[in-house]
Order: C-alpha cells, then sequence, then structure tokens
C-alpha cells in the first residue's frame, strides 16, 4: 500500500509544478509587467529597422527615449516620426533625446556614455540593438572582415554597456538587453563572421547576467531569427563590399514591429533568455546541444546546396 502512494506521489508534484507555472504566466499576462512611463531607454541602431520600431513602441509606452545612431538626419526623421503619433495618441509621452555616434570606434563610448548620461542623468534600460551581418564564403573573406563585424556586433556592445555600467550599479538599477540572433546560438555556413559576434555576445552577456543580478540590474538576451530589415542588404561580403541583396530568409521573415513588442514584453518582465524562431530553427538548437553530429551533418549538407550563398 505504501508503494503505490509513494508511487503516485511524484506525478502529483509534477501536476502541482505545471499548474502553478501556468498560474504564474497568466498572472504575468493579466498583470502586463513593469510600467516603463518616464523610464529612460537607450536605443542603439535606432534610425531604422528594429531599432526604429522599438523606438515606436517603447515611446508609445510613455519612456523618455535616448536614441543612438551614426546618422543624425535619419535619427531626426525617428523623432519627428515619433512626435507626430505623440499628437495624435493619448499616452503621455515625452520628446526623445539622441546622440550620434559609431559602435565600431570603440575609443569612444565613454565619451558616448556620458553624452547619454547628459540626457535624463540615468538610464533605466540600455537595448544594445546596433549591428552588422556577413555573408560571405570563408576561403575568400578577408581577416580584416571578421574584425570589423567583431568590432561592431560584439566590442562595441560591450564597451557601450561596461561606460554605463557603474551609473546603474550606483543607482542599483537598470535593466541590459542586448539583440542576439539566433545564430548566436547555432552556427550556419556563410555565416561566420556574423555568427561568431553573436556566439561571443551571447556569452560575454550570460556571464554579466550572473554578475551584475546582486546589483538588481536584469540582463536579457534576445535572439530573433530572420526579421524583415535591410540587414541582409547592408551585410558585408568577404572583401569587405556591401551583400545588396534581399534573402529570402529575411524578406519572409518577422514583421519588425511584432519583434519590438516581444522586446518591449520581455523588458517588462525582466525575462532572462528569449529565442524569437520559428520551429525549424528552435528544434536545431535543441539538436546541436542533444544530437551534435546530426547537426553537424545537415550544416554540411547545407554548405554544399548552398555553393554560392546569395538569395539564400
Amino acid at each position: 500500500m505504501e508503494r503505490v502512494t509513494s508511487g503516485g506521489t511524484l506525478p502529483a508534484l509534477l501536476l502541482a509544478s505545471l499548474g502553478v507555472c501556468l498560474l504564474y504566466r497568466i498572472l504575468c499576462r493579466l498583470l502586463g509587467g513593469d510600467s516603463l512611463q518616464d523610464a529612460v531607454v537607450v536605443i542603439t541602431g535606432a534610425s531604422s529597422g528594429l531599432g526604429r520600431e522599438c523606438a515606436h513602441v517603447f515611446h508609445s509606452a510613455g519612456a523618455r527615449l535616448v536614441l543612438c545612431g551614426r546618422d543624425a538626419g535619419r535619427l531626426q526623421r525617428v523623432v519627428e516620426e515619433l512626435n507626430a503619433n505623440a499628437r495624435d495618441g493619448k499616452q503621455q509621452t515625452c520628446v526623445p533625446s539622441t546622440v550620434i555616434f559609431d559602435l565600431s570606434d570603440v575609443a569612444s563610448m565613454e565619451k558616448a556614455a556620458q553624452d547619454i548620461l547628459k540626457c535624463y542623468r540615468r538610464v533605466d534600460v540600455l537595448i544594445n540593438n546596433a549591428g552588422i551581418s556577413y555573408r560571405g564564403n570563408i576561403l575568400d573573406t578577408h581577416l580584416s572582415v571578421q574584425r570589423d563585424v567583431m568590432e561592431t556586433n560584439y566590442f562595441g556592445p560591450v564597451a557601450l554597456t561596461q561606460a554605463l555600467l557603474p551609473a546603474m550599479v550606483r543607482q542599483r538599477s537598470g535593466h541590459i538587453v542586448v539583440i542576439s540572433s539566433v545564430q548566436g546560438k547555432i552556427a550556419i555556413p556563410y555565416r561566420s563572421a556574423y555568427a561568431a559576434s553573436k556566439h561571443a555576445t551571447q556569452a560575454y552577456f550570460d556571464c554579466l547576467r550572473a554578475e551584475v543580478e546582486r546589483y538588481g540590474i536584469p540582463v536579457t538576451v534576445i535572439s530573433p531569427g530572420y526579421i524583415r530589415t535591410n540587414l541582409s542588404v547592408n551585410a558585408v561580403t568577404g572583401d569587405g563590399t556591401k551583400y545588396g541583396f534581399v534573402d529570402r530568409t529575411t524578406a519572409t521573415g518577422r514583421d519588425p514591429r511584432d519583434v519590438a513588442h516581444a522586446v518591449l514584453k520581455a523588458v517588462r518582465h525582466k525575462s532572462k533568455d528569449v529565442v524569437l524562431a520559428g520551429p525549424l530553427p528552435t528544434v536545431a538548437i535543441y539538436l546541436r546541444t542533444l544530437w551534435p553530429a546530426l547537426f553537424f551533418k545537415l550544416m554540411s549538407s547545407r554548405a554544399r546546396k548552398e555553393n554560392k550563398p546569395k538569395n539564400t
């Protein structure tokens, strides 16, 4: 009789745990997460693509924005769009500030951080969004291209984060977000520089999360799949020239506005690691860990089929 009782205990505990988790998720949805009204949100790469959509979504949520990018004119156009939307909306919003800098110029990140802090004297959310993609065959790729992609996608966000981090530690609050990629978890052919930079990004911010938790600073890594932006058009090739094509996978990717809303949700709920991808990339992530031999075989097959990576 005792065996029957103890044997039924584990399933009961599992069901109870699942019930608690489900209830927690329902409550989170009902409560909507933390309010971002008047929170200072810094967005890099805010002049186009996902960064621009994040600016719209966070501005609508009432955040005080600091929009960062290389092109002052394009950033100003985003500011004008946001101000026009604010006049038509009911949410209380603030006129965004802008800070101009080139993320690949790592030596300028201390100055960039000072300029950012001058806007509102604090940073509540840093969204490291800016980046560059790459398409090319490793055999034909200059080492300088590998370095350039790493400077923009890895060293730039790391330098800016470390420059702003002391202010967050002093205020014992803040939230660091990085837009990584599914390719930060799996590597696919003809994306070596990009995948390497995103793998490094994933590792760094995973370490950072553990180290700054004691200061009340959450770290969120968001790994989207393909998004319908100009990322592939502006990607660099093996000799450093622009790729200039919209990939089929990019053209059929997620709507950047939907991804921006997912970023907002992750910030509100202080999520740690978010994968925004379809079934196949998600399966591939698990396959890389659980059955690496099969994953490598599939990638080798893909490399042979994609002998010329354009339009793939």
